[in-house]
């Protein structure tokens, strides 16, 4: 019988202050169900100045900052489903409040202190974006005799303070395949490249010297000028070659 296919299965990933690099691995989740639909919008900031013009004809309108990308997207869980590896909760709030938490404040370095969500990354499949929580819906849809949750819906919106491209992710390689250096896809934290970003100076910011080995492990071919949004492994080096026996 031919091998079933690994259903790819949606995830949220922690990124640092500067949406680049994935980080607090211990709290990135995997959904239990892969949502139905992924919506997308863009909004740029307008206005109508006041007070000028032919008040009777057409109004003129201004650009007045920067534009927004949102994601919208509902999660669902259930404990009577299947669950991720190494969780068997009978409360679905104990599935829903590792969602939850990029929405949390987190407390910065700061002295005094200040409190952000954390960035977030969505990814399914080829389909990535970055952005912070701005509201989580949470609707208890399930009871047990005992008045204890067993099913909820989760609407998930995110944003982007810019009008961003979509992010374009590979999906090649058969699920559990490794990647360079025999590590499985999907395991490493990859770095994201900034408008104008070159190789040399990601590698040098991330204290790796070896830039042409990580540009040969990555199939670069012009590590001066890279794509915004392209994603980077910074922890790869190209295989050394052996010569003589």
């Amino acid at each position: 019988m031919p091998e079933s296919t690994q259903l790819a299965k949606a995830e949220l990933h922690e990124l640092d202050a500067n949406f680049q690099n994935e980080i607090n691995r211990e709290k990135w989740t995997k959904v239990q169900f892969n949502p139905e639909s992924l919506k997308v919008s863009f909004a740029n900031q307008v206005q109508t100045p006041q007070g000028s013009g032919d008040q009777n004809g057409p109004q003129s309108r201004q650009f007045v900052g920067a534009g927004t990308t949102k994601l919208a997207v509902t999660l669902w869980f259930d404990v009577n489903a299947p669950q991720p590896e190494g969780s068997s909760e009978t409360d679905v709030r104990k599935l829903t409040q590792k969602v939850a938490y990029f929405i949390t404040p987190q407390a910065t370095q700061d002295n005094p202190p200040k409190y952000y969500p954390p960035a977030v990354r969505f990814i399914w499949g080829s389909f990535q974006f970055d952005g912070m929580v701005d509201s989580v819906e949470e609707s208890l849809e399930f009871f047990s005799p005992e008045g204890v949750p067993l099913r909820a819906s989760v609407a998930l919106s995110l944003s982007q303070q810019k009008i961003t491209e979509f992010t374009f992710r590979p999906t090649n390689s058969p699920p559990g395949a490794g990647g360079a250096n025999g590590a499985a896809s999907g395991t490493r934290p990859l770095a994201q490249a900034s408008a104008g970003a070159s190789l040399q100076a990601m590698a040098s910011a991330a204290g790796k010297g070896d830039w042409q080995s990580i540009a040969s492990a990555n199939g670069i071919e012009n590590p001066r000028l890279l794509q915004p949004g392209q994603l980077i492994d910074l922890n790869v080096s190209a295989p050394s070659i052996k010569i003589g026996g």
